[in-house]
């Protein structure tokens, strides 16, 4: 482990240049486009030490980094506003479709100014902007840690210094703006901003040597002696667990999956249909099962973005209110965790057996999509989620209207 500072990303002419008008339709046929980009360089990024810089200049070049910011803020809206989350459904999955790696790294992206705008103050909310807006900057959420965790030190005058470090910080290297959460010296758990960019940080490289998902350059940060400013704290301690907010955002990276799943599939198809091995009854049988689940997940994510859209008119709501819907929404949001965790390895294990060993070998990429995608599935407490969901069924009276709310609020 060497103290580094590390340098700016993704520094490319398009950031020297006004941001890009952006307008959603083209957007999304603009997402096509960059899908095939990191499909294409996906092998060659499948390795330690590296991480999606060619695609992130192409994102960024297209507007995708700005897309999440409100219309005002000069984006879409689409990771904030809830007329437009299928549409961010929908670029997730297709971006994860193309490469995880690279659909992990951008939710995270996505997360970051979701929490932005509905936590921070108007100044933050305008500043942050603006370095994802003229600069490219890239934002993402490192919440993770181990007993060294990340502490928030009180130093007077408005300064903080933070001690300790982070665990799976996806995208080091890439991402210029995580929010880190600490605790403070009350043991109330604090977000803020680095500016990775301008501080030093100690990074452990080596502490990331998974099966899957090498390219999201998931390392250890140990951020101590990194000074902060107030203006760099983020929200109200314990805003970063509050709900509805926290487990709504999970449908973002079930969509990434489900694009993971859809990648397997289309695949191991191609595969079979190069040895001419399709017109066996037990692979029209497998591949049908297949096709009905993944038709199911796009399903789940419809009707995700259906109940945020009833539920509020901005990503889970005002955070000044909370609905007496909350507890449905957070149910739902577990339920498309869940069946959409459960599509994804009954695909797998459905593909495994379709092709054999032989479709298992490289240059195929089934194996690295296999990897990739079982070492994203595991995300933290799953059977808690299963659980959540029991509970708001078996709590509620009227098991017929689980989930009707009223129509949505305007604004």
């Amino acid at each position: 482990m060497t103290a580094i500072r590390l340098p700016a990303q993704l520094v490319s002419l398009q950031s020297q240049l006004e941001p890009p008008k952006i307008d959603l339709q083209d957007l999304l046929q603009q997402t096509v486009e960059i899908a095939e980009i990191c499909c294409q360089n996906a092998a060659a990024i499948d390795r330690h030490g590296v991480y999606p810089e060619r695609e992130f200049e192409s994102i960024a070049a297209a507007g995708l980094l700005t897309a999440p910011l409100a219309p005002q803020l000069g984006g879409l809206g689409i990771g904030i506003a809830t007329s437009s989350i299928a549409e961010l459904l929908q670029i997730l999955k297709q971006i994860g479709r193309a490469n995880l790696a690279v659909g992990r790294i951008y939710e995270g992206h996505v997360n970051g100014l979701q929490l932005l705008q509905t936590f921070g103050t108007p100044d933050q909310i305008d500043t942050y902007a603006r370095e994802v807006r003229d600069r490219h900057k890239m934002f993402g959420v490192w919440n993770a840690e181990d007993r060294d965790g990340v502490k928030i030190v009180p130093l007077g005058k408005g300064k903080y210094r933070l001690e300790g470090a982070k665990t799976f910080a996806t995208g080091c290297g890439c991402v210029d703006r995580p929010f880190v959460g600490g605790t403070l010296p009350n043991g109330d758990w604090q977000l803020c901003i680095v500016s990775m960019d301008e501080v030093e940080t100690t990074i452990d490289s080596e502490w990331w040597q998974p099966a899957g998902m090498k390219a999201t350059a998931s390392y250890k940060v140990d951020f101590t002696g990194v000074i902060l400013d107030q203006s760099e704290l983020i929200g109200q301690p314990g805003d970063y667990y509050r709900q509805p907010w926290l487990t709504a955002g999970v449908i973002r990276f079930a969509a990434v999956q489900l694009g993971g799943a859809e990648a397997l599939f289309n695949a191991a198809r191609k595969f079979l249909q190069s040895i001419d091995r399709t017109k066996d009854p037990y692979q029209e049988e497998r591949f049908g099962k297949m096709a009905i689940g993944i038709e199911s997940g796009q399903l789940w994510l419809h009707g995700a973005a259906a109940q945020l859209q009833q539920y509020h008119a901005t990503f889970a709501g005002d955070s000044a209110t909370i609905s007496p819907n909350a507890q449905a929404l957070v149910a739902y949001a577990n339920m498309v965790r869940t069946a959409i965790e459960h599509i994804c390895m009954e695909t797998i294990q459905l593909v495994e057996r379709s092709v054999g060993t032989r479709g298992l070998l490289p240059p195929e990429p089934i194996e690295r999509i296999i990897r990739d995608l079982t070492l994203y599935l595991r995300q933290p407490a799953f059977d808690a989620s299963i659980a959540n969901v029991g509970r708001y069924a078996l709590q509620n009276a009227d098991p017929d209207s689980l989930w009707t709310y009223e129509p949505a609020p305007k604004i």
